[in-house]
């Protein structure tokens, strides 16, 4: 494997130093892929960060005893922490090693490490404070992908939108990102998922934070790689999760952070549609065991609140579309000119 010289990017910071890029690639069962990964990260890259997480195959062996690129570090988890937690360990490696960027690809080669500079360089132009692979851009590159997969992703993507607050990504279970460490320092590692709702709930927190997301488009390879993920079995922790993040988003954004119209057009929805279904559902009860119509007034009194109540949360979604983030977080801090 030929060892390429890593290079420095230009940052456009005031400081006028060069940005310094970092990969952690969390591993499990990969030692078949991992090598040919490595091998395609490209000269942007000064730190590799190969995070064997437990890994019955010993990936962290077999990456040490057979790959010369001096980039390479082996970290290794005690216990098995799931893809969220070898991840974090990994960002966790990469503030402490001073990288400025951190990718997060995966070690079973679906991801092309050739894209990282499409990731990294909105982040470099102060663009984005995060970014992630899109599969769904483009509809000629769903041909290799599973039907099921498809169909379980536009799913969990429309949930994702509603509990992160993201309402422009999609494909939020991708696992090829890239973060800022203006942002990464302020999100509570050790409080994100580690098992396969991270990526989820990565965006949850970011959302907190107003960090801006950006999808980048890309395209999916599906070879003789064996996925880890078992879809009942975190079923009911993506569904649990999403529920739970829904529900603070709103209260930290609405509430407890700041107050706009929208904190007042949510509860008057609820309220309104749960009378007006209840009083409905009441009044047609009534009506079918007595066998008399329900008067015009009894008809308009439930489906008028109804009515409105939609048109209100309707308003509210509205209002969170226009919410989402836009002025990135790094740029807070006056790093970028």
């Amino acid at each position: 494997m030929k060892e390429p010289k890593a290079r420095n990017f230009g940052t456009g910071l005031s400081s006028n130093r060069s940005l310094q890029v970092a990969v952690v690639i969390p591993c499990y069962r990969v030692t078949a892929h991992i090598l040919d990964v490595l091998s395609n990260i490209g000269p942007e890259v000064n730190r590799i960060f190969v995070v064997d997480d437990a890994c019955p195959e010993g990936t962290g062996n077999w990456v040490e005893h057979r790959c010369p690129d001096s980039r390479v570090t082996v970290v290794r988890c005690p216990i098995n922490l799931g893809v969220g937690g070898a991840t974090m360990t990994g960002y966790r490696h990469a503030l402490e090693g001073g990288a400025d960027i951190i990718v997060k690809i995966d070690g079973d080669g679906q991801l092309d490490p050739r894209l990282l500079p499409s990731f990294i360089a909105p982040l470099i132009r102060g663009e984005a404070d995060y970014t992630k692979g899109n599969r769904f851009f483009n509809p000629e590159d769903l041909a290799g992908m599973p039907p099921v997969r498809i169909l379980g992703n536009t799913i969990l993507a429309f949930v994702t939108k509603i509990s992160s607050g993201y309402w422009d990504v999609f494909d939020p279970t991708n696992g090829y990102t890239a973060i800022h460490r203006t942002a990464l320092e302020h999100l509570p590692l050790d409080k994100i998922s580690k098992r396969y709702f991270f990526e989820t709930d990565m965006l949850f927190r970011l959302n907190t934070l107003r960090a801006v997301v950006l999808d980048i488009p890309m395209k999916a390879v599906y070879g003789s790689e064996v996925s880890n993920l078992r879809i009942r079995r975190v079923l009911g922790d993506f569904l649990l999760g999403n529920i739970r993040n829904t529900v603070k988003r709103i209260f930290y954004n609405y509430y407890l952070r700041s107050m706009s119209v929208a904190s007042i057009e949510l509860p008057l929805a609820l309220l309104l549609l749960t009378f007006g279904v209840f009083f409905g559902a009441r009044a047609w009860l009534v009506s079918s065991h007595s066998g008399e119509q329900a008067s015009a007034g009894t008809v308009m009194l439930a489906s008028l609140p109804i009515i409105v109540g939609v048109q209100l949360f309707l308003a509210f979604i509205a209002y969170d579309i226009s919410a989402i983030p836009t002025y990135p977080r790094q740029r807070l801090k006056g790093n970028i000119e």
